[in-house]
């Protein structure tokens, strides 16, 4: 079984904003947010317990609570342990991603990639999710952006841990497929090389969009796609960038990044066509593409999501944008 086979669609939900990413999002609008996507048919819902320490799986369970645990697929994430006990959510080490949870539960992350705590999160997965099963486990941020020089000690933690774990559990049948959920290109090489766990996916976050793609395609995609695995891309607007937001890779909007999104834009805009069809479109064009799972904290971004993945967009948008250099000359574009 692939995981084409165990996604139901093309279109998922990305459950970091639950976990109060950049702000403090009231209840009812988190909650509302995922019976948007529920009701726009929506039924792959991505988390982790390092999103608001728990937060985002808790809202996720209350929000979902009831539908029939048939009818959707969760993927959530292991790597981190989350304590009952608190901490000064201003003196966490959260690598690249500074303060982006700052709004989220106070609970202590414990960074461990063992066995053990793989399993442990994952029981205390299902706990805040209100469930007795997931579908899909991805080993979360084994990469540089999180552990600067460390990042090869953590791996390897988790080659001798994590990964044989999961491996049982996927060959039990408790889960049905697991691989890394990360943002950078270089731990999933890694794992590709490696002899002995066999991955059966990845969440690929930030690293195959219109802004950001010319080194997945190039080291990640053609392995995954000749493996018969496949790659959820996570972010595909770059963190807001692409569609006007003020951050990219979780920081303020670069000049660099500003001018490529503008030059982008003045393109789509001439043909009529949104920035988030653009988005969506170009990463699901890729062979090795399970999913895309934007993120949403409104209710009303669910509809444009779905609007976007069904836009019709001119061939000739594509070309100009290969033209202009604004796509790597390999990259798959849709319709070709």
């Amino acid at each position: 079984m692939t995981i084409k086979d165990i996604l139901p669609g093309k279109l998922g939900f990305g459950a970091a904003p639950l976990g109060n990413m950049f702000r403090a999002i009231p209840e009812e609008e988190a909650l509302a947010t995922v019976e948007a996507a529920w009701n726009d048919g929506i039924r792959y819902f991505d988390n982790a317990p390092f999103y608001g320490a728990g937060l985002a799986e808790l809202r996720m369970g209350e929000a979902l609570a009831g539908r029939p645990r048939s009818d959707y697929v969760i993927s959530t994430k292991v790597g981190r342990v989350i304590l009952d006990e608190t901490e000064d959510v201003t003196a966490r080490d959260l690598g690249e991603k500074g303060d982006v949870f700052r709004h989220g539960r106070p609970n202590r992350i414990v960074n461990d990639y063992s066995a053990d705590a793989t399993l442990r999160s994952i029981e205390d997965s299902l706990k805040r999710l209100r469930t007795d099963h997931i579908e899909i486990a991805f080993v979360h941020d084994l990469a540089q952006d999180f552990y600067g020089d460390e990042w090869l000690a953590m791996f390897e933690s988790a080659r001798n841990g994590a990964f044989k774990a999961l491996d049982r559990l996927r060959d039990e049948g408790v889960i049905k497929a697991w691989g890394l959920g990360v943002n950078r290109v270089e731990p999933i090489e890694l794992l590709l090389d490696l002899e002995g766990p066999r991955p059966d996916a990845f969440l690929l976050a930030g690293r195959y969009t219109l802004l950001d793609h010319d080194r997945a395609l190039q080291r990640v995609m053609p392995k995954v796609a000749e493996r018969g695995l496949g790659i959820v891309v996570g972010g595909p607007y770059s963190s807001g960038a692409l569609v006007g937001g003020p951050n990219f890779e979780y920081a303020p909007v670069t000049p660099a990044i500003a001018e490529k999104v503008a030059r982008i834009k003045a393109i789509a805009d001439r043909h009529g066509i949104s920035m988030k069809a653009a988005g969506l479109q170009f990463a699901l064009a890729n062979p090795a593409v399970a999913a895309v799972i934007p993120g949403a904290s409104r209710p009303g971004r669910i509809a444009e999501d779905r609007a976007a993945l069904n836009e019709t967009v001119p061939a000739e948008f594509w070309q100009e944008l290969r033209t202009a250099g604004l796509v790597h000359p390999e990259a798959p574009l849709p319709g070709k």
